[in-house]
């Protein structure tokens, strides 16, 4: 008997090891489930026009003067409400310069509550990258030396595509030019560009050179997001990187409890924006998705509001 005992110990052991693995992995899928619709929904009630659809028509209504906290076209034929980095340059490239008072305060005010949770559920392109990323392929994984200075790229696009060249930049008529929307923006190419093209006959007649740079780069986007989890959001997006200016001092945290941590580094192999929750919870790279929060199997990962903790304390 005492041979028989450690066996079955040691087989106890190891079913309970996997029962745990397995729930895990559950938790995380019904994550991602939950997530997905969450993004999806957003997307779908944020560009519910149909007659634009139908028509090939822009909505112009009251709504169109509120921006959306996400990524989402102004030209997109469902969209409801303007998207934030396009209302910025458009106030930024008037005749007379503006500062876009409204729009920055609106997006500090969400980048002051929950940084760059936006990214992470309510960024309709977002979800694209994450769904095209899922196609059975070989996966690509940018070395450190290269990522890292890559993601400072997104704060160059910011600094001078949204803010200085439409604010700066005049032409000889005296009008300025929503730099990042009118020459990068993949988002206003997918969402606005393309159904326009399609939907009106008066606009595939006017589509030209600048028309197929727009739509090169998109392609280069969708396929990149193939191989490279999310590239636009890591590598170019505006808006993240202007919520990321406020994702250590947001309301909405992340906190790492160390006495719980055993080191197993799961938080981390789950995180496909390659931050490492211990290490840098509250990252600018983190879009708080929540997935190390369900993979870690101690509960040493969770949000929390500041204002809550500084209640409790």
């Amino acid at each position: 008997m005492s041979l028989i005992h450690p066996v079955l110990g040691h087989r106890s052991t190891i079913d309970k090891i996997i029962g745990d693995f397995r729930e895990l992995a559950d938790k995380l899928k019904k994550h991602g489930i939950i997530r997905k619709i969450v993004q999806a929904s957003w997307g779908l009630i944020s560009n519910s026009y149909i007659p634009g659809f139908l028509k090939g028509t822009i909505y112009e209504g009251p709504l169109k003067k509120f921006c959306v906290p996400g990524m989402n076209c102004y030209s997109c034929p469902g969209a409801l409400g303007a998207c934030p980095i396009g209302a910025m340059q458009s106030v930024f490239d008037a005749r007379r310069r503006k500062f876009a008072f409204y729009v920055v305060g609106f997006l500090a005010t969400i980048g002051l509550l929950v940084g760059r949770f936006i990214c992470g559920w309510l960024c309709l392109f977002g979800l694209i990258e994450e769904l095209l990323y899922k196609i059975p392929t070989p996966k690509i994984k940018i070395p450190e030396q290269i990522d890292k200075p890559l993601r400072y790229l997104k704060y160059i696009v910011l600094l001078v595509l949204v803010f200085g060249l439409p604010f700066f930049y005049r032409s000889s008529y005296g009008a300025g030019d929503p730099f990042f929307c009118k020459y990068v923006c993949p988002v206003g190419t997918l969402e606005g560009g393309i159904p326009l093209v399609l939907l009106d006959e008066g606009m595939r007649a006017a589509a030209g050179a600048l028309f197929r740079w727009k739509f090169a780069l998109l392609i280069i986007c969708i396929l990149s997001s193939i191989f490279i989890y999310r590239p636009f959001c890591k590598y170019i997006c505006p808006l993240g990187a202007f919520y990321a200016l406020f994702q250590k001092v947001s309301i909405l945290r992340m906190h790492f409890d160390e006495n719980k941590c055993i080191s197993c580094g799961a938080c981390s192999r789950q995180c496909k924006m390659n931050v490492d929750p211990v290490k840098n919870p509250n990252s600018c790279e983190c879009i708080r998705c929540g997935d190390c929060v369900k993979a870690c199997p101690k509960g040493a990962l969770s949000f929390f509001t500041h204002a809550a903790s500084k209640e409790s304390g």
